[in-house]
C-alpha cells in the first residue's frame, strides 16, 4: 500500500482495511511502522470528517457521576444545596460560572463541556422573564 494523505472515503476505507490486516503487526518492524503511520493518517481524517460533538453539560455530570459512582449529595459542595442540585440536573436551573469552576477544579469535568449552552425548562426561563421585566 502506497503510504499518502487520506483525502477520500475510499482511500480512508482501505486505510482501515489494511489497518486490519497490520492489526497484529510486532512494533519496530516494517510492518508495525506502517501500522503506526496509517493510524495517525486515520486519526487525522476522522479528527477533520468525522467531528465528535462534545457532549451535553448536564449529560456530562450524570456521566462523571455514574462513573465514579457520585450521588447528588456527593455534588453539593459544587454546586449547592440539594434542592438547587436538583434544580440543575433536572435542567430548571442552568449552571452559573462558579458553579462551572468548581465542577471542573474538583470533579475533573472538562470546562469546555460545562460552558456550552443547553436546554434549560421553560419553565425556568418564564420565570426569568418575569423577574427580569419586573
Amino acid at each position: 500500500m502506497e503510504v499518502k494523505t487520506i483525502k477520500t472515503e475510499s482511500e480512508y476505507k482501505s486505510a482501515l482495511k489494511e489497518i486490519e490486516r497490520l492489526f497484529d503487526a510486532t512494533p519496530n518492524t516494517p510492518d508495525g511502522e506502517l501500522l503506526d503511520i496509517l493510524i495517525t493518517l486515520v486519526e487525522v481524517y476522522e479528527d477533520e470528517h468525522c467531528p465528535i460533538p462534545l457532549p451535553d453539560p448536564i449529560e456530562a455530570i450524570f456521566f462523571y457521576m455514574e462513573s465514579r459512582e457520585l450521588t447528588r449529595t456527593d455534588l453539593e459542595p459544587y454546586i449547592g444545596s440539594r434542592a438547587r442540585v436538583s434544580e440543575i440536573l433536572n435542567r430548571k436551573r442552568p449552571l452559573t460560572l462558579s458553579m462551572i469552576q468548581r465542577l471542573h477544579s474538583e470533579l475533573g469535568i472538562p470546562a469546555e463541556i460545562l460552558v456550552q449552552t443547553y436546554k434549560i425548562s421553560s419553565s425556568y426561563k418564564a420565570s426569568y422573564r418575569t423577574a427580569v421585566a419586573a
